[in-house]
């Protein structure tokens, strides 16, 4: 039984916790100390080098969870148990289940992230608008053109979804922790023991990469793993090297 269970649905819990998840988490890294240390940018890059204000970051990210909110809440109440009365499958094959939601989302982001950087007309004008915050944070982590927000995420997340063939209540572990990861991508924080950066080379740092000019074309891989950046060789390796000022930089190392 799980605490939610008797009191909200798993349909409505799996709606609505990743969204509550992303503020809380999101919110957590921008209410933080400076922590100068720790930056990959300092903050003058931050207010300097990014192209849009605050405010439209979180009117975006808003209306972006908005469409994902009405689309999920679609998917997981049509493929439910129609008795209402679901059984949830083991332990064993609900990881198996999230691993290959996983694999399903980080292709389906590649192969659209790639061609939107590829295609003129869809980087000028919808893919360009994430990359207007040329310093990424964590609140920004799903600023985007609606269109790119309906096409990469919510239309990846549906099919990572239905492909794996995961329950409403194994989506909400599962969305919870994709968003936490996209969070985390885009924090700009290099924390010392950071989970996330002992387990998972697509990271902060990796990302960071992307985000730079010289990174554009490389680092398309998204939320997970770097699987199709090593494949289809558009995987960038990076250097992290102190600041004097303080904090680090992410560089790239490829020759």
């Amino acid at each position: 039984m799980v605490f939610w269970e008797g009191y909200v649905s798993d349909e409505v819990m799996g709606t609505f916790a990743p969204i509550v998840v992303y503020w809380i988490y999101a919110g957590f890294y921008h209410l933080l100390p400076s922590l100068d240390n720790y930056r990959l940018h300092t903050t003058r890059d931050e207010e300097k080098k990014n192209l849009v204000p605050f405010k439209a970051v979180v009117k975006g990210v808003l209306l972006q969870q908005l469409v994902q909110a009405i689309v999920a809440l679609i998917l997981l109440t049509t493929t439910s148990n129609a008795s209402g009365v679901t059984v949830q499958p083991s332990i064993t094959k609900q990881i198996i289940q999230i691993i290959i939601a996983m694999f399903v989302m980080d292709t389906w982001q590649y192969f659209v992230h790639r061609y939107m950087h590829q295609n003129k007309f869809l980087y000028r004008h919808i893919h360009s608008q994430h990359h207007r915050l040329v310093v990424p944070y964590a609140i920004g982590a799903l600023y985007n053109h609606p269109i790119e927000g309906l096409l990469l995420d919510t239309v990846g997340g549906a099919l990572s979804f239905l492909v794996s063939g995961m329950t409403a209540r194994t989506a909400v572990i599962f969305f919870c922790f994709a968003v936490v990861k996209t969070v985390d991508d885009h924090c700009g924080l290099w924390l010392p023991g950071n989970i996330f950066h002992l387990f998972f080379q697509n990271n902060t740092a990796y990302h960071d990469i992307h985000h730079q000019l010289q990174g554009l074309k490389y680092n398309y891989s998204q939320p997970f793993f770097p699987i199709w950046d090593k494949i289809l060789g558009t995987y960038m390796p990076f250097n992290l090297v102190k600041r004097a000022e303080g904090g680090f930089e992410a560089r790239p190392a490829k020759d």
